[in-house]
This record gives C-alpha cells, sequence and structure tokens, in this order.
C-alpha cells in the first residue's frame, strides 16, 4: 500500500475513531501525520482521558484500520469519493476553522471546531471548484411561507449570478435555497450530518439524489453514519467555513441556524440576516443576531448579499428609490408655486405668489412653466391644481386626444 493510501486509510479510521472536530486528534495528525497519530490512538497512548476513551469504545467495535477499508470500499460502490487535504480539490478555506473564536464557549460542540480530517462527496464537480464561490442560505426547518419564499428568492437569485449555493438538506430553510438553485440551473451543495447512503430527512431523497446528480452532496461521517443530533451542530461550522458568507433568512430562539452564523462570522465571513415579522416565533432567532452581533448585516435580497460577498466595486446593491414623481425634478420655487395651490378651486396670482412667498413675476413665470406640464389649469378667476392624470397615463403629461380607433365591441 502506497504512503497516500495508506494516509487515506488512516484519516477514514481517525474519522470513525472520534468525532469530526476534534481537537487532540487534529494536533497529532499536524504533528506525526495520520499514519503515525493512528499507531499513538490505537497504542492507548491518546494525550488526553477523553479521547483515550472514544478510542477504547470504539475499538471494542471493531478494528479501525478494517472499518476504514469496508468504508471505502462501501464508499466505491455508492459512485462517491473521499477527499483529503492531499488532493487537489480539496477547499482550502476550511482551513481558517483554525482560527475560529466564539465567545463563552462551554459545549463540546462549540470547543471542537477543529478542520476536516476529510470528507465524503458524491457527485461530478471537484469540491474546492464547487465551494470556490459559494454562499450557504441556512435556517428553520418549520419555516414559514415568507420564509421559504425568501429562501427560493435567494437560492434562484445566487445560483442565477453563477454563485453555488450552499445549505444542509434540512426540510423548511434548507431545502427551499436547494431547489430555488436547482431551479436556476445553478449549483448547489448539501452538507449532510450523515454518511452518504443514509440522507436525512429521508423525506428529501429525491431533493438529494437531484443535487448529486447536478451538484455535490458532502459529509465528514463514512457511509452507514447515522444522523445523530450532535452531528448536525458539528457539520455547521464546515457550511460556515467552506463558503464565502452565510444568509440566515429564519430561526426560532433556539437554532443551530444560528449557531452557523455564529461560527461563519468567528471565522471572519460576512453574517447575513434577513429580517422578519417581530410577530414571528420563527424570527426571533434571526432578529437577536442583528441585537447582538455588530457585524452582522441585514440582507433583503440577493442583491445585498452579493454587496456583501462579491467584488469591490462591481457587486454594490442599487439603493432602495421610490417611483419618481414629476414635481420631484421641480426646482424650489416651483414646488412653492404648485404647494400654493388648491384643486377644487381657482385662486389669483397675487394670492399665490403671497401663499408661496415669491414675487408676482416669479409666480406668473412659474405657474406658466406648471401649466406646460400638465400640474396646473389657468381659469377665468384664476389657477388650480391639474386633475389627477388618467389611468394608463403618465403623470405630468397630458392625455393624448381621443379618436377613432379600432373597434372594440364583440362580433354580432
Amino acid at each position: 500500500m502506497t504512503g497516500t493510501a495508506e494516509g487515506l486509510l488512516a484519516r477514514v479510521a481517525l474519522t470513525w475513531l472520534a468525532e469530526p472536530g476534534t481537537w487532540s486528534v487534529h494536533r497529532l495528525v499536524d504533528q506525526l501525520g495520520p499514519v503515525a497519530a493512528l499507531d499513538l490512538l490505537l497504542a492507548g497512548e491518546a494525550p488526553d482521558r477523553a479521547l483515550r476513551s472514544a478510542v477504547a469504545a470504539r475499538s471494542a467495535m471493531g478494528e479501525a484500520r478494517v472499518v476504514a477499508e469496508q468504508a471505502l470500499a462501501r464508499t466505491e460502490r455508492l459512485g462517491a469519493r473521499v477527499v483529503t487535504p492531499d488532493d487537489e480539490e480539496w477547499p482550502a478555506r476550511v482551513a481558517d476553522l483554525r482560527g475560529l473564536l466564539l465567545s463563552g464557549a462551554a459545549r463540546r460542540v462549540d470547543l471542537e471546531t477543529a478542520p476536516p480530517l476529510c470528507f465524503w462527496v458524491r457527485g461530478a464537480w471537484p469540491l474546492g471548484e464547487a465551494l470556490a464561490r459559494s454562499v450557504a442560505v441556512v435556517g428553520a426547518r418549520a419555516a414559514t411561507p415568507y420564509g421559504t419564499h425568501v429562501a427560493t428568492e435567494l437560492g434562484y437569485g445566487l445560483a442565477d449570478r453563477g454563485w453555488t449555493v450552499v445549505s444542509g438538506g434540512a426540510f423548511g430553510i434548507d431545502s427551499a435555497a436547494h431547489r430555488g438553485a436547482l431551479t436556476a440551473g445553478g449549483l448547489t451543495v448539501a452538507v449532510l450530518a450523515c454518511g452518504l447512503d443514509r440522507p436525512y430527512p429521508m423525506g428529501n431523497a429525491a431533493l438529494f439524489d437531484r443535487i448529486a446528480e447536478t451538484g455535490l452532496l458532502v459529509s465528514e461521517w463514512m457511509p452507514g453514519a447515522e444522523p445523530l443530533r450532535p452531528r448536525f451542530l458539528i457539520r455547521n461550522r464546515v457550511i460556515a467555513a467552506a463558503t464565502v458568507g452565510t444568509v440566515l433568512v429564519e430561526a426560532a430562539a433556539r437554532s443551530g441556524a444560528t449557531q452557523t452564523l455564529n461560527r461563519a462570522i468567528g471565522v471572519g465571513r460576512p453574517g447575513m440576516v434577513v429580517p422578519g415579522p417581530v410577530t414571528s416565533a420563527m424570527s426571533v432567532g434571526a432578529h437577536e443576531v442583528l441585537r447582538d452581533h455588530d457585524k452582522a448585516r441585514l440582507v433583503t435580497g440577493t442583491a445585498h448579499v452579493l454587496e456583501e460577498v462579491g467584488r469591490i466595486g462591481y457587486d454594490l446593491a442599487p439603493p432602495a428609490r421610490a417611483p419618481e414623481r414629476p414635481r420631484d425634478r421641480l426646482d424650489d420655487e416651483a414646488a412653492q408655486v404648485l404647494e400654493a395651490l388648491l384643486r377644487r378651486k381657482a385662486i389669483g396670482l397675487e394670492r399665490v405668489a403671497a401663499r408661496a412667498g415669491v414675487d408676482l413675476r416669479t409666480a406668473m413665470r412659474k405657474l406658466s412653466m406648471l401649466e406646460e406640464l400638465a400640474m396646473v389649469v389657468r381659469r377665468d378667476d384664476g389657477y388650480a391644481l391639474a386633475p389627477p392624470p388618467e389611468h394608463g397615463t403618465e403623470a405630468g403629461r397630458p392625455p393624448a386626444a381621443a379618436g377613432p380607433g379600432p373597434s372594440t365591441a364583440p362580433p354580432t
């Protein structure tokens, strides 16, 4: 067996002996290499008691290298592959997990956030290439129609602009984002918390097959691994670190999706939040992130997301503006004269000037201009505001004169 093959086998065995993200295992691999690190653990010489206990418990279930060989054979039968840091397609951005800083971390899932040792991948795209221009869209499983609509629009809009949409494959926001990207004919990646052959939730099995056909399914766990609750939280650090930025669409007060956003901010990625109704329980967590994190940015659509993750000076979102009205183009004096007029009653020139606070000559000049713009009408007893334009005519422009046209009468 070549050194590369031995290293691959050792990495697979290590992910079975200890859960992904375990810092003590990661440091051993950095210092000794995967093969020597595996030998050390199997000899009962792990550097800390917790790891020694975990290795002993797993070793009682089977021999690590045999389990790894079986996993590799099963991977091949699935038409999948194992990707390691030695491969060209390895996503280099996940190395930033080395610098992840989480304030107040106390739980194991908040402390054990080391970079992955390897990935199981199903799909034709090179993993690193697929994640090079990627945005994570995450949120509540029990999404509201509002959240589902927003996530679908984001997935479609990002994919349509050539960005990969990354999520966790769950019901709700995740599924909506994946489907939006697929509808746009774009690339989407689902990062799972279980083996590639045990898609969870099962109700999304058809969605996972579609993703694998045109995008990628990715996991840190070998085939057959169960979707245990802590694994979803371990998985979230990869979604946060592998992408250029993370968008949180909806999240309840206690949500794993907010944890993903916290990790994205912790590794220096843009963390974005879509606001929701203040009356919605599914937006409480999202709003709390906006209150608690100075670095979290409020976004309302694809343009805002691209402004955060795209190229400086290129992907700027256009400012939100109301439709321009004809009176917006008036100078100050013309606007004053217009405000001085009444719609139902005409008033004389001198009174217009007095109400507008301008001299008679200015009032006369501005009234003439406003009359040309069809904003003012002249009557025998003075000036008045023009009636509102008819439906279908442009404001500030007189309606076209009536004339003969094609008959709209039904045939007899």
